[in-house]
């Protein structure tokens, strides 16, 4: 059978998408079994199946378009899982990197060119910007392995942008020139100008644009196509006012990256699609466009080809060496940064088309560009894996070493009560909890104290959409459908059998005027278990949340569950991406910042100084809609308990009535804990049980009386608390 009749035999959408799929499914299996990057085995697969190959398959229309997608999903990947505040942080290495990656590919591929390939100096500097620019294609090994907010690898995609754009500088001023005869500034100014107000545009109305959609439709597949709609827009929106399509798709995901959790339903799927068919279709046709032969078709080509890659993998190896040597990183960061770098393909194939089609480049030059595509693409795979694997393994180490808690069990309880805020509730779970725990176990727990049909129906209804939100982010979590008594009886019974260390549950809504704020049910899970506690209400998503803002009482520190709840948060706070406002003792700061320095929580963090613990009414007027208030709590045996927290419902229920709220108990341990009194009523315990009962009801009343003492002889002092 010839190579007409082969492609004549796969012509078929239906069995070329088939083919495709088990290169994607096969090439991973077999090639890493060999150690070698499954980048490796798309690109060689697509070499051998393609027009230059057997001539299996040809690269029509489907792989332009799919490999056009695959190359735009793989930027806004880049973008989106990228942490704004560790781009903020290392902002300025990033901008150096750019100037290295790009100033020295400049200076030594123009003197290159013009000496070694007898160019003029024109077409010198439009092959050394080919040089400059990169593309991240093994970028999905890093985020693979978990490396997305590296140092190393945030610093590689903040250059891969300032190059990206040099480059394409360069190549507008070298197109115009030979076309024109003479510089034109003008054009490049008006470049410039139509990039601010790209930039300004996108920045102004993608984030509110996004946020009222998702608070709007929380369908997960609605999302998921605005979300692409987005990109796609923003990618076409660059390319209309002459810039690349892959600037705009990963300037969408930097600005996406707020409403986009990491763990989070929206986020999984988002890779999922991403790095199963897109990306896999852009490195397959990239394979495609690789034609073997034209190394052995001349010696001039042979010549070109070695020297184009020499020089491509060369001038990457020093700008990662300058980077290393002026910020003093390892030799595992300067590895990741040379192997994210070195790659060429789309920019640099972008740019030997038009400089060839305009006749500034011959064939020789044509040909030895496809040879470096398939060089440092190979380079770049190996070298990205290696450096990742060392990197990884240096942070699991350094994070074991200096973690107090990294082998500290965290086992978390969700009761579910009905469907509606099922899915909710894990969403909360799943984002505060930490990554590093040696046992992370995540249970849903429903308690029924009847056996009818309609409350086994909303039981088993509740714990499978539970079991779907955490499936969704691929964590497992393990369904309790439990007869008991209560439900306080049967949470407290499970806490104790699954050791479990955090409980969530969702707020009570009051179902009478004479019900309390919190609801009796919660008030007894408080008196019967010393255990952390978090009851949550929220009206928005959790993704939509612009800010934390914390309100902890005086002594919190000296709390047994103090470093858990502030871990908790820091979590949150990290999976989020936006800003956390302490509001404490100015005692309690320096505690507070200890734990999130020495767990890493590298989160924008803030501090407000409070002096009472009733201060946080002020803030009523400061809490925003987008805001999530949360309030550290205390049980009344605690050492941070004071009588002024018996009014917190009242306050609650009147001044943050309307807002996103968490209330948190942390965990505390005592002989009194499992008979003390809960901090919402204090007419809940029996005064007349035991002496020590009386005895803490008089210190608690005692209290009380000090503290509005307190208050009335402050009355006059205005306070103010800028948030």
């Amino acid at each position: 059978m010839n190579v007409m009749n082969a492609a004549v035999l796969v012509s078929d959408p239906v069995l070329i998408f088939f083919i495709v799929l088990v290169i994607i499914l096969l090439s991973p299996l077999l090639l890493n079994k060999l150690r070698i990057p499954h980048i490796i085995g798309m690109i060689v697969a697509g070499i051998v199946v393609g027009p230059y190959g057997i001539g299996l398959l040809e690269r029509d229309a489907s792989f332009a378009i799919f490999g056009q997608v695959g190359i735009l999903y793989l930027m806004f990947l880049a973008g989106i899982e990228i942490d704004m505040y560790h781009l903020k942080k290392n902002l300025k290495k990033g901008l150096c990197f750019g100037m290295y990656t790009f100033l020295v590919p400049m200076v030594l591929g123009t003197v290159s060119s013009y000496y070694l390939l007898n160019l003029d100096w024109l077409t010198s500097v439009l092959l050394a910007s080919m040089y400059a620019s990169h593309t991240l294609i093994a970028y999905p090994v890093v985020s693979r392995f978990g490396l997305t907010k590296s140092p190393a690898v945030i610093i590689t995609i903040a250059g891969t942008i300032v190059t990206v754009l040099g480059a394409l500088i360069v190549l507008a001023i070298c197109v115009g020139i030979y076309s024109d005869g003479s510089f034109n500034v003008g054009e490049v100014l008006k470049l410039m100008l139509r990039l601010v107000l790209y930039c300004i545009v996108v920045v102004y109305t993608f984030p509110r644009l996004t946020r009222w959609f998702f608070k709007k439709y929380s369908d997960n597949v609605s999302q998921f196509v605005y979300v692409l709609a987005m990109v796609f827009l923003a990618s076409f929106s660059a390319q209309m006012i002459g810039l690349e399509s892959v600037l705009g798709a990963f300037f969408a995901g930097l600005v996406l990256n707020r409403y986009i959790p990491n763990m989070s339903p929206l986020m999984n799927r988002i890779e999922f699609v991403g790095n199963a068919i897109f990306i896999p279709y852009f490195l397959i046709g990239v394979g495609m466009l690789i034609n073997v032969g034209v190394v052995v078709k001349s010696w001039d080509t042979v010549y070109v080809a070695a020297v184009m890659t020499v020089m491509a993998t060369l001038v990457k190896w020093i700008a990662a060496w300058l980077t290393q040597r002026t910020y003093k990183m390892n030799g595992a960061e300067r590895s990741m940064i040379f192997g994210l770098s070195n790659a060429q393909a789309a920019a640099t194939l972008a740019a030997v088309m038009i400089g060839f089609n305009i006749g500034m480049f011959g064939e020789e030059v044509l040909n030895g560009t496809i040879v470096m595509i398939l060089v440092t693409c190979t380079i770049s795979s190996i070298i990205t894996e290696r450096a990742a694997s060392r990197l990884k393994l240096m942070q699991l180490e350094g994070h074991s070493e200096e973690s107090g808690t990294a082998g500290r069990s965290s086992n978390t309880l969700i009761s579910v009560s009905n469907p509606i805020t099922a899915a909710s509730l894990v969403e909360l779970a799943l984002l505060t909890r930490s990554p590093y725990s040696k046992a992370n176990n995540l249970y849903a727990i429903h308690v029924r104290n009847d056996n009818s049909a309609g409350s086994r129906a909303i039981g088993r209804n509740s714990l499978d959409v539970a079991q779907q939100a955490a499936a969704s982010v691929d964590a497992k979590l393990i369904p309790i459908e439990r007869y008991d008594l209560n439900v306080v009886t049967g949470l407290v019974n499970t806490i104790e059998e699954r050791d479990i260390s955090d409980v969530i549950i969702g707020m009570h809504r009051k179902a009478t005027v004479i019900d309390s704020f919190f609801g009796s049910k919660i008030e007894q899970l408080l008196s019967a278990t010393h255990r952390m506690v978090v009851i949550t209400r929220c009206f928005i998503p959790v993704s939509t949340i612009t800010r934390i803002v914390v309100s902890v009482p005086e002594k919190a520190q000296f709390e047994t569950g103090f470093r858990r709840w502030v871990m908790s948060l820091g979590n949150l706070t990290r999976q989020l991406g936006c800003r956390i406002i302490f509001c404490c003792h100015p005692d309690v700061q320096p505690y507070i910042r200890g734990v999130l320095h020495k767990e890493r929580y590298d989160i924008r963090a803030e501090y407000r100084d409070v002096e009472d613990w009733d201060d946080f009414v002020l803030l009523a007027n400061r809490i925003l809609d987008d805001d999530l208030f949360v309030v550290v709590n205390a049980r009344r045996a605690s050492l941070s308990f004071n009588s002024g927290m018996d009014e917190l419902p009242g306050f609650l229920q009147k001044y943050f009535s309307r807002n996103n709220l968490v209330v948190l108990y942390p965990e505390q341990f005592g002989s009194d804990v499992a008979t003390a009194a809960s901090s919402i009523d204090p007419l809940v315990s029996d005064v007349t049980a035991t002496p020590s009962g009386l005895w803490l009801q008089v210190l608690s009343y005692y209290r009380r009386l000090i503290q509005l003492r307190k208050r009335f002889t402050q009355r006059k002092r205005v306070k103010k608390i800028d948030l």
